[in-house]
């Protein structure tokens, strides 16, 4: 089968309220000074929200395109045929589909957006795909691997240096072939009309952390992602072409004694001059090796600024003790609590780290 060309639409005309997020371009990383430089900004992003972009990481944009035009050809499949692949989701399993209207997000009200999830390419999490997927195989394998070997590597790396630790002591605990669930997810948020929006308040998806080490989320035109400042207000999160914005997520934010940022955000129904379109994302949800604890990692830089564990409650200290492997089904789970079961502060939504 042909793949059919993926055509960005255009981007918003309207003014937005944009976050300032630092622009990481790994092109640095073969000059002179140039880690150094990369260190600065990632120090300054990590301790303010978590989010920054990295362009120049090895991609072109037609290699992303082809991943936009697999993911909306397998999310326009009819329902029934999508449904044949779901995924164990009620088990904490992910490896699949991931239909619409899965979570309430308001009494009676479901969600507008659906997903379609491929897990890293080892024995384990072999499974069946839509034919899309498998006639695409290896071209989705080596984006797949790209993405976390050699971009999510590379952050992980410059991430180590600001923490004065190992270089390879983040890189050692996500290892590709080890035993993980870390994954490409294809979404598409379905376009609502004002008046329903207005019932949902304009909210696609809620205010949350990302429950990973960090997210890869793929530049596309269509507004919506919002992040949370110190001060409690949402900035729009602005689209550059060719980029992936990038954000440390609780699992950092736990290792790291909350020094890592896991800065809340969500999904807002685009600008007024894109609210007719669906909107087709691209992510890539880094995690650690399962059989990893998110011990306190021991950083000088940590130890001088007074961040450490040893006044941390109890709770906290049983949840060190715990490997990885065993926190994601227990997380996974609990994005299917109804909603009067709900915290319904943002913050807690997602974090089990807190």
């Amino acid at each position: 089968m042909t793949l059919k060309s993926y055509v960005h639409p255009p981007a918003t005309k309207l003014q937005l309220d944009y976050a300032e997020i630092p622009i990481l371009d790994f092109g640095l990383l073969d000059l002179p000074r140039g880690k150094e430089k990369l260190v600065v900004q990632l120090k300054e992003a990590v301790e303010q929200t978590g989010f920054f972009y990295v362009v120049n990481f090895g991609l072109s944009q037609a290699d992303i395109d082809r991943q936009f035009a697999i993911g909306k050809e397998v999310l326009d499949l009819p329902e029934h045929e999508k449904l044949q692949y779901r995924a164990n989701l009620e088990d904490g399993d992910y490896n699949g589909y991931r239909p619409l209207g899965m979570i309430e997000q308001y009494p009676g009200l479901r969600d507008n957006w659906e997903c379609y999830h491929v897990f890293k390419f080892i024995q384990e999490h072999r499974r069946t795909h839509p034919g899309i997927i498998s006639e695409h195989y290896s071209e989705i394998e080596q984006f797949h691997r790209h993405i976390h070997q050699h971009v999510a590597h590379r952050v992980l790396r410059l991430l180590a240096t600001v923490l004065e630790i190992p270089e390879e002591f983040f890189v050692d605990n996500h290892q590709y072939e080890e035993s993980c669930s870390s994954f490409l997810r294809y979404v598409k948020y379905h376009a609502r009309t004002p008046e329903v929006n207005e019932k949902y308040k304009d909210i696609f998806v809620r205010g949350h952390t990302d429950f990973g080490s960090v997210t890869f989320v793929f530049s596309q035109p269509i507004g919506g992602l919002q992040l949370q400042t110190r001060d409690g207000s949402w900035k729009d999160v602005r689209h550059i072409p060719g980029s992936i914005v990038v954000n440390t997520a609780d699992m950092l934010h736990f290792w790291t004694n909350t020094y890592l940022q896991s800065c809340v955000h969500r999904v807002v129904a685009p600008p007024a001059d894109q609210g007719h379109m669906d909107r087709y994302g691209l992510i890539y949800f880094l995690r650690p090796s399962n059989k990893s604890y998110l011990q306190s990692v021991d950083s000088p830089l940590l130890r001088r600024l007074g961040i450490t564990g040893e006044n941390e409650s109890e709770d906290l200290k049983a949840k060190r003790k715990v490997t990885v492997g065993d926190w994601v089904p227990i997380q996974t789970k609990k994005n299917w609590t109804p909603h009067d079961q709900q915290p319904q502060s943002g913050a807690e939504f997602q974090s089990l780290f807190r």
